[in-house]
């Protein structure tokens, strides 16, 4: 028996999660690989020393790097050196962000304009870098 395709599910019918959300931190906090990568935008998971232990599917094919390509690696040196700068990087020695901003990323690809948001909690298990592309 043939079904005929379903249109894609809206981001809040899947996970009830979107860039701007208010309690972003913790709501990311909770969510497992798979999850992530039913965000219909970038979302880069670092441990507190900034090594990418979470790359959603998202930014992976949004950015050209595999998954493979990144987990592990120092995410403001090794992967995305563009962030490096006290504009990205530098915001994240503060104990708290919750920050959201212009940005356009240069390396490995024209110049892309993106809205990123910085989300770092004292305690919490993770920091997050998430891209919304065409952010401006």
């Amino acid at each position: 028996m043939r079904t005929e395709p379903q249109p894609p599910l809206e981001l809040s019918d899947r996970v009830g999660f979107d860039f701007g959300a208010p309690d972003a931190q913790a709501r990311l906090d909770a969510l497992d690989d798979a999850e992530l990568d039913q965000l219909d935008f970038g979302v880069i998971r670092m441990s507190p020393e900034a090594r990418v232990v979470g790359y959603n599917h998202y930014e992976s094919r949004a950015a050209g790097l595999g998954k493979d390509r990144v987990l592990g690696r120092h995410f403001f040196t090794e992967v995305a050196p563009c962030t490096n700068n006290y504009l990205v990087s530098g915001r994240f020695d503060d104990a708290a962000l919750d920050e959201t901003l212009p940005y356009v990323f240069t390396l490995r690809m024209r110049p892309t304009p993106v809205k990123l948001r910085l989300l770092k909690q004292p305690g919490a298990p993770y920091q997050y870098v998430l891209v919304l592309r065409g952010g401006s």
